[in-house]
């Protein structure tokens, strides 16, 4: 199952307008996720020429994984916190330009007492980071495809992608 926005854009076609940003500003992504257990590395693995710009992926599912590898200071993870600190993290482990850092929870249950469809996303590049929360509805595969979708299109816009002529489905 894969995503589409509110235009109609599906995950492959905010993935061929990234691709086509971060080569032409000879730019390297990288992003750690957590909920979504690997389908955002999946769909900007599919981009044309990725071995050109997508540096590579973190899948830290378990707490522990965040702490470990990227960086996370110890506690909770289902906050801007966090996914600003695996968004910094992965930027620095895989020496890339922009570091996308995604955390939250799919459900169906709660996590760390906040419930399904909570979703922090981060992007860090060489002007800082920011971050902010959603709140996603529908069953846990819906929320993991709305998810990974909302990560694609915020990277488009973080590497300057013209968000305003958002891709449309097609036909």
């Amino acid at each position: 199952m894969t995503g589409t926005d509110a235009h109609g854009a599906d995950d492959q076609q905010w993935v061929e307008r990234i691709a086509e940003v971060a080569r032409a500003q000879d730019v390297g992504v990288a992003v750690a996720e957590s909920l979504t257990a690997g389908r955002l590395s999946a769909s900007l693995g599919r981009g044309s020429e990725a071995a050109s710009w997508y540096r590579g992926a973190v899948v830290a599912y378990a707490s522990e994984v965040k702490h470990a590898v990227l960086g996370v200071d110890p506690g909770p993870v289902v906050t801007d916190g966090c996914a600003r600190q695996m968004a910094e993290g992965v930027r620095r482990l895989l020496g890339a330009d922009v570091g996308l850092g995604m955390t939250g929870v799919g459900g169906p249950g709660s996590q760390e007492g906040r419930p399904p469809g909570t979703v922090h996303l981060a992007v860090a590049d060489g002007r800082g980071t920011w971050s902010h929360e959603v709140h996603l509805e529908g069953e846990p595969d819906e929320v993991l495809a709305s998810a990974t979708t909302l990560a694609l299109r915020e990277l488009a816009k973080a590497l300057g992608a013209d968000t305003d002529d958002e891709p449309h489905a097609t036909a």
